[in-house]
C-alpha cells in the first residue's frame, strides 16, 4: 500500500472480497447454483480472494508450470499476488463419482480445502493431514455438507 491510500488488504471478514469465476460454463451443468454454494462454503472457510471454476486443461497447465506435474489435480491454491483456488471440473467429477459423493458436496468441501491451505495448513504428514481433516469437518458440517472423511 501507498502512503495516504485508504484502502487496506482483504481481511477473512470481508466477505465481499471473494470473487467467482465461472471459466468453464460446464460447471452449471453438474452443479445448480454453483456460484452461491462457492460463496457459501467460501465465506464458512473465512477466506477471500478469488475462486476459479476451471476445467481439466487448465489446471493442468497450471500444475505442471508451478508444480512441475504434467496432470490436472482437483485444486490449486496460490497466496500471492492475492488470494486464488483453482478448480478443475473433470477432476472433481471422477473423484465425486469414485466416492459416492455429489459434485455439489465434493465441490464445497475442496473449495474449505484450498480455503484452509491459503490459511496456511497442509496434508503433508499425518499430524497436519488429521488437524487439516477435523478443520473441514467442522467447517462442513456449519453449511450442512457431511464429513467426508466419514465412511457411509
Amino acid at each position: 500500500m501507498v502512503p495516504g491510500d485508504s484502502r487496506r488488504p482483504a481481511q477473512a471478514g470481508d466477505f465481499d472480497a471473494i470473487t467467482v469465476i465461472v471459466a468453464d460454463p460446464a460447471w452449471r451443468r453438474y452443479v445448480p447454483r454453483v456460484e452461491a454454494l462457492v460463496m457459501r462454503a467460501a465465506k464458512a472457510a473465512g477466506t477471500v480472494g478469488t475462486i476459479i471454476l476451471a476445467d481439466d486443461a487448465v489446471v493442468g497447465r497450471l500444475n505442471l508450470l508451478h508444480r512441475g506435474r504434467n496432470k490436472p489435480t482437483n485444486v490449486l491454491t496460490y497466496e500471492h499476488p492475492e488470494p486464488e483456488i483453482i478448480l478443475a471440473l473433470g477432476v472433481i467429477r471422477r473423484e465425486a463419482a469414485a466416492a459416492g459423493r455429489t459434485v455439489a458436496r465434493h465441490l464445497a468441501h475442496l473449495v474449505v480445502h484450498g480455503a484452509l491451505h491459503l490459511q496456511g495448513l497442509d496434508h503433508h504428514h499425518p499430524g497436519e493431514a488429521r488437524h487439516m481433516e477435523m478443520a473441514e469437518s467442522r467447517i462442513l458440517f456449519g453449511i450442512g455438507v457431511p464429513n467426508p472423511w466419514r465412511r457411509a
